[in-house]
């Protein structure tokens, strides 16, 4: 049985690479991207570029989002007519970091409509995870379609099926506004530990033998933090955005999320001091420059 064609519309930071194991792996991808740059990357890759989310939808099998934005994601699957295109009984998969509610509603709209079948499939393990094939995909849709795209979503990592379409966004989100917490104190407790002369060194093996570690102090602090590159690949911006989701869920929710709305107060605080383009791991030089 031949494998599925699959499209892929979104080849930025993480699009690149996941795209790049699937043509590995054997499957044929045909992708587009704003940027030239990108989509010449995918043919080097060996995948083919079009111009327009129109033809990827009208060859693909499967066609992966790897998007900013629930609004962005709309946009092309509905306005820019990606879900008509698509062929009959093609599968839409959602990997970007949407919101959950509005995932929940497009995947309804589109069922009425006679379109395709709408799973949301973000990811977490950043750029490395995505090169190695090593990231955590958090699946929300019905079990059988999951099932169906597993052969493919292990290609690019571990598959965890969370639930009914939107759930895997907003496990994602929630995840999200764990780690920027998570950060945020460690980078506060960092600044005070080197204020009274502790070596951060020390500190990391400290906290990482104990119980305050973390995935801040086992990986961002010593491999983007310490040797001052501050180049994880995730955004601030993107960062403040999945917090933003988790809080919103929450409210929208009635559940109290005091803690985290204090965080992404501060994360917001931190993205109009810092240059837009910063990476998330700023946040921790952005800490220890408050008084």
């Amino acid at each position: 049985m031949s494998k599925p064609r699959i499209g892929f519309i979104g080849l930025g930071n993480m699009g690149t690479p996941m795209s790049a194991r699937l043509l590995e792996a054997g499957y044929t991808v045909i992708g587009t991207d704003l940027s030239a740059e990108n989509r010449a990357r995918l043919v080097a890759s060996g995948g083919s570029a079009v111009q327009s989310t129109g033809e990827v939808a009208a060859l693909a099998d499967v066609l992966i989002l790897m998007l900013p934005n629930s609004s962005i994601v709309e946009s092309v699957l509905e306005s820019d007519g990606a879900a008509a295109a698509l062929p009959q009984g093609a599968i839409v998969v959602d990997m970007s970091s949407s919101e959950p509610l509005r995932t929940r509603a497009l995947a309804e709209r589109l069922a009425i409509s006679g379109g395709p079948t709408l799973v949301d499939a973000p990811v977490s393990g950043g750029v490395g995870g995505a090169v190695t094939g090593k990231l955590t995909i958090m699946a929300g849709g019905d079990a059988e379609t999951i099932e169906t795209l597993r052969p493919i979503l292990e290609v690019l990592g571990k598959v965890r099926h969370t639930g009914e379409v939107g759930s895997g966004h907003a496990l994602k989100a929630l995840n999200n506004l764990l780690s920027a917490t998570h950060l945020l104190v460690t980078s506060e407790a960092m600044a005070a530990g080197k204020e009274f002369g502790l070596d951060p060194q020390t500190m990391l093996e400290v906290f990482n033998s104990s119980s305050g570690r973390s995935g801040s102090t086992e990986n961002k602090w010593p491999n983007f933090i310490l040797p001052g590159s501050f180049d994880s690949g995730f955004g601030l911006a993107l960062m403040l955005k999945d917090m933003k989701i988790a809080a919103s869920l929450a409210e929208s929710l009635g559940r109290p999320s005091q803690l985290g709305a204090r965080a992404v107060e501060l994360w917001g605080q931190a993205a109009t001091e810092l240059d837009p383009a910063s990476d998330h791991t700023e946040i921790a030089r952005w800490a220890a420059s408050k008084d």
